[in-house]
């Protein structure tokens, strides 16, 4: 209880100084509020630039953890597809109450376009997919269960088909013309954007795409089928899942049942590099911060001298007149905190600073809560340590010598 109602009232004289003393504090604190902002600003984009690049990976490779299975005949080394590994794969999703499943199978089509024919990339894939691979959807939507009951076959495309196209609005219902054996006109849904190196691309629903391909054709095509499942139950599932697919397809067929998300990579953190980054960024401000805090700090304790000297001749300890005067530079640099984290919330909640950083992005992270911690924490750590110095030295005046000065 002593301590206590001494530490409040260190803070409450630490206060008053700073009041009385309010332009050279404020001189003085100037850096490290913008060393406080700049760290702060620093670790909330950084919250962001991490999301978009774990959502652009995410993109590529699935969510955490996503299981990828492939089964093939020991015999002859050919991929087994085709219904009953379907059913099979069925069975093990009921069975373990899996979520989000997809099969996705890579193919080819002739679709016509204004200047003639042309062969673009298709996948046929699930509902589940989107969600699976944070597909970015620019216009239009997704695939919704409504479109599995569609006469006509629903599609998403890549920018470059609509361009093709010539840009129709989704409004009007646009069309994709499928030509071949089985001629099919399909209706675009929605439009995803595409790489720089991508060509034309087609999304179909797996289940329409085998009502308009021939059975044989559709089983031969190369598949794989993905399950999203917890991470943290993902290697025991993974065995679970090889077994009982094993125990239905026979002791003929291989089944590989692996983590193929970026978050299985048994190497270094991909983040890492811009970890590294942002901790180092935030570092180098934060010491400069603290410098120019230190050197005004000393300058302060020098002019007080006389004061310090004063309060020692009327019985004022060492230890007081030593956490007096760091509990100052500590309110101080806590104060300056507090308006450096409230200026980088305003700057990293700016919309055209998230539009340019966190462009694509579907889950935009909130301003992080360790980011605001971490600002406050450095102001404080900033504040005892430049308090250090000067309170050593406002310790060793000695009485006799300060009322002189």
């Amino acid at each position: 209880m002593r301590f206590v109602t001494g530490f409040l009232g260190a803070v409450s004289e630490a206060w008053a100084e700073l009041r009385i003393h309010k332009t050279r504090v404020m001189l003085s604190l100037v850096g490290v509020g913008v060393a406080v902002t700049a760290i702060t600003t620093v670790v909330g984009l950084g919250g962001i630039v991490q999301q978009s690049t774990t959502e652009s990976m995410e993109r590529g490779s699935g969510r955490p953890a996503t299981i990828s299975i492939y089964a093939y005949k020991m015999s002859t080394g050919e991929q087994v597809t085709g219904p009953e590994l379907e059913h099979a794969i069925d069975i093990v999703v009921d069975r373990y109450q899996i979520g989000h499943s997809t099969a996705i199978r890579w193919t080819a089509s002739s679709a016509q376009f204004d200047d003639g024919v042309r062969l673009i990339d298709m996948q046929a894939v699930d509902v589940d997919y989107g969600t699976m691979h944070r597909m970015q959807v620019a216009e239009g939507s997704w695939f919704t269960d409504f479109d599995e009951t569609r006469l006509a076959p629903a599609v998403v495309v890549n920018d470059k088909v609509m361009n093709l196209l010539g840009s129709p609005s989704l409004d009007r219902n646009p069309t994709l013309k499928f030509v071949g054996e089985n001629p099919t006109t399909a209706v675009i849904v929605g439009v995803v954007p595409s790489s720089e190196y991508e060509g034309p691309v087609a999304f179909i629903l797996d289940s329409a795409y085998q009502r308009i391909t021939p059975p044989s054709v559709a089983s031969a095509l190369p598949s794989e089928y993905k399950l999203w499942v917890p991470a943290e139950i993902a290697e025991e599932l993974a065995e679970a899942v090889r077994r009982d697919l094993a125990g239905v397809l026979g002791s003929d067929v291989d089944i590989q049942a692996n983590r193929q998300d970026y978050a299985a990579w048994n190497g270094p953190d991909p983040l890492l590099p811009l970890k590294l980054l942002v901790a180092g960024v935030a570092a180098l401000v934060l010491l400069l911060g603290a410098l120019g805090l230190v050197n005004i700090s000393l300058v302060t304790v020098r002019q007080r001298i006389r004061e310090i000297g004063i309060r020692r001749s009327f019985g004022a300890t060492a230890g007081r007149v030593f956490f007096a005067v760091m509990m100052e530079s500590v309110v101080a640099s806590f104060a300056a905190g507090v308006i450096g984290v409230l200026a980088a919330i305003l700057i990293v909640n700016n919309p055209m600073v998230q539009q340019a950083l966190a462009q694509g992005v579907l889950d935009t992270p909130a301003f992080p809560l360790e980011a605001a911690l971490v600002g406050l924490g450095a102001a404080t750590a900033v504040g005892a340590l430049a308090g250090l110095l000067p309170a050593l030295v406002a310790v060793r005046v000695k009485v006799i010598d300060a009322i002189r000065f």
